[in-house]
């Protein structure tokens, strides 16, 4: 452990390789409750009724965060309930196989982009060959995941909204100048208090007709898993490593859920899968170094 606290930016990559994976679960979760009655709203509630559940003693003891302040309500709007109702929406509309592409392969893209524009952070020469990696790689697993785009079109424009949403999260993170738990249980809790009254009182649901287990494993991945613990392993990496470096590492969500989809839900296994796992893995490297 020793080792590990005192490189930055070794302890930022384990931070990184872990989220990875959760973001990857998410797809493969999401994916599952795509086909049930559950819809992007009921999964918005769980997401936030449950991580709120959790993080209130913590809200109250250690990270007494100021909650309705204009910066808290920017990053509810862009990472909270505004991420969260794109991206669960649009599993109504596109596989949830289009999201491990759209969501985290264009985030190196918008992060880079928000960060030049917000931080004044020029991308150097080793980034841009990265990006040029990725977006090969990216290009690859679109190949073997974007079909019947006439249809799904709706649902494709919302996870492309939905990721340039979290790399401007990203960036007003970074600015904001909160630690990772303040902005975890701030995020989560004013989610919650803005949401769940209005999802309670004026939103179709179809939580009701889904089984109790089912309900159950959605609000354990997308409310603690999702919200609490892939939020602070994101936290804590991009202190470490930056957010254009972190933006190309999660680059690798797209093959990783690429991979598990076709060993856990028994999808299609092509070569353009294998191109798009070896290339984001290589624009991720170029791009932390």
């Amino acid at each position: 452990m020793s080792s590990v606290a005192s490189s930055p930016a070794r302890s930022g990559y384990l931070y990184a390789a872990a989220c990875v994976l959760i973001w990857s679960g998410f797809v493969l979760i999401s994916r599952v409750a795509g086909k049930t009655p559950l819809n992007g709203f009921d999964l918005t509630a769980l997401r936030f009724g449950t991580a709120a559940v959790l993080l209130l003693p913590v809200w109250w003891r250690w990270a007494r965060v100021p909650l309705f302040t204009p910066q808290m309500l920017v990053l509810v709007a862009t990472g909270g309930i505004g991420y969260a109702l794109l991206v669960y929406s649009s599993f109504r509309f596109a596989p949830a196989a289009h999201g491990a592409v759209l969501l985290s392969g264009l985030l190196p893209f918008f992060v880079t982009a928000v960060a030049w524009w917000r931080l004044k952070e020029a991308p150097r020469q080793s980034l841009w060959q990265a990006l040029v990696c990725i977006a090969l790689g990216v290009g690859a697993l679109g190949w073997h995941s974007l079909k019947d785009l006439s249809q799904t079109w709706p649902g494709d424009l919302m996870m492309v909204g939905a990721s340039f949403l979290w790399a401007l999260y990203t960036i007003l993170v970074k600015q904001s100048g909160f630690t990772p738990w303040q902005t975890t249980t701030g995020v989560a809790l004013l989610s919650a208090l803005i949401y769940l009254p209005v999802y309670a009182l004026l939103l179709p649901k179809g939580i009701t007709a889904v089984p109790l287990h089912d309900v159950l494993v959605q609000a354990f991945y997308q409310g603690v898993l999702v919200v609490i613990l892939a939020m602070l392993l994101y936290m804590q990496a991009m202190v470490r490593l930056g957010p254009t470096r972190l933006g190309a590492v999660m680059a690798t969500v797209p093959a990783v859920a690429g991979i598990s989809a076709t060993l856990i839900l028994g999808e299609p296994f092509t070569a353009f899968l294998v191109a798009g796992l070896v290339l984001t893995s290589a624009g991720a490297w170029l791009g932390s170094r």
